[in-house]
């Protein structure tokens, strides 16, 4: 790479996906500068910790052992065996369970705490020689010609780099700086997300309940002090999460369990609550000069299926493949990148979007034509391989 570059690789965003992409980047031997307008917060228990879980599935497991950042991981993770969902709208429940097994893998993935991710990540990161971190300053100008891209920082520092990747979320800056436009749907929902302790064992089981509104779906999280734990991803119209935001810990608590059909029996809420909206994002091209969209700056998503950081790992894992085979940032390297991976986020988002509007259906004929597909897709054979095989991104 041509040294007249202040580094190779310019990174905005040092969420999971931008620090991810330093990682895998990084590891390559590409200089890489990442950078971000917040601190790093890397505890349970500070101000502004990201209190929800992320289930990495096994591409993902692939792209950072080879980034060397899963061994920090691997011990921290729980593991995800089964999917199983549950219609709870009709009078018979429709539940069909999808075994790993059934198309050859021991486990789907595992499931992650955001904030232990973020820290585990950084501490990958600090072995990196060619890798800088610069927290506190975000990208404030863009500037590309065909040599380069030159971008200011807030704290007035200018620097070059051969590619600028935008992973700064569902509002990417750089993306508007870039005059790309993105197609947002807005569902009229938001995420409640906490973890609970419970009785029963949830034996590595995600179990994913539909009424209506979205699904309320438990997530296997390690046992704590003998005590099982899940953390849960609660969708629902925005104005009951409001409601029940403001409810005291009792009253939440007894909705909760209300809606979770019993799955793994009572529940005790056992961390603050957060809310997320709920959105679906899509950027209209992936690319401008010396610029690539990945994760959230080009597709956000409702949290359904494990599929959002897991698609911005796969926007990464293409950066990483054509970097090695193209000159880096050129208009060849982007143009492979549109190619490559625009028609799969269109396609796996249209499938995500599908799968929440059945969800938020209130109707009862939709309830049962919901329970109906869920059966066809389960007990179907091939179309329930084919379709496990697509979740973890085959």
């Amino acid at each position: 790479m041509d040294m007249e570059h202040d580094t190779d690789i310019l990174i905005s965003g040092a969420g999971p996906a931008g620090l991810a992409a330093a990682c895998v980047l990084g590891a390559e031997g590409h200089r890489v500068t990442l950078v971000d307008p917040a601190p790093p917060i890397t505890g349970e228990d500070a101000p502004g910790a990201d209190l929800r879980t992320t289930a990495l599935l096994q591409p993902a497991r692939t792209l950072l052992e080879r980034a060397g950042a899963w061994d920090g991981l691997a011990a921290h993770g729980t593991r995800l065996d089964v999917m199983r969902i549950v219609d709870a709208s009709v009078k018979a429940p429709a539940a069909r369970d999808f075994l790993a097994s059934d198309i050859g893998e021991e486990t789907f993935g595992w499931n992650l705490p955001n904030w232990l991710l973020r820290r585990e990540l950084l501490a990958r990161l600090a072995e990196l020689p060619n890798v800088e971190t610069r927290f506190g300053q975000g990208v404030v100008a863009r500037f590309a010609r065909s040599s380069a891209a030159r971008v200011t920082l807030s704290d007035g520092a200018g620097v070059t780099a051969a590619l600028v990747i935008a992973c700064d979320g569902r509002d990417s800056p750089l993306r508007e700086m870039a005059g790309i436009g993105a197609r947002t749907v807005r569902y009229g929902q938001t995420a409640l997300v906490f973890a609970v302790a419970h009785d029963r064992p949830h034996d590595h089981v995600s179990t994913e309940v539909h009424l209506s509104g979205g699904p309320f779906t438990l997530v296997p999280l390690p046992d704590r002090d003998g005590v099982h734990r899940s953390a849960v991803v609660w969708m629902d119209e925005d104005a009951e999460q409001t409601r029940r935001m403001a409810l005291d810990d009792a009253d939440f608590s007894a909705e909760a369990n209300a809606r979770s059909a019993d799955v793994l029996g009572p529940l005790r809420v056992v961390s603050p609550r957060a809310a997320w909206p709920i959105i679906s994002r899509l950027a209209d091209r992936l690319t401008a000069q010396r610029l690539a969209l990945a994760a959230e700056a080009a597709h956000t998503m409702p949290p359904i299926g494990a599929q959002g950081l897991n698609t911005s790992l796969k926007d990464i894992a293409a950066l990483r493949d054509l970097a090695a085979t193209h000159p880096l940032g050129s208009p060849e390297m982007l143009a492979a990148y549109q190619r490559r991976r625009w028609p799969d986020m269109a396609a796996r988002m249209a499938g995500i979007d599908l799968l929440n509007r059945t969800s938020i259906a209130g109707h009862a004929g939709l309830h049962a034509l919901r329970a109906a597909g869920i059966r066809a897709i389960h007990d179907i054979a091939p179309i329930r391989r084919t379709l496990m095989r697509m979740g973890l991104g085959s």
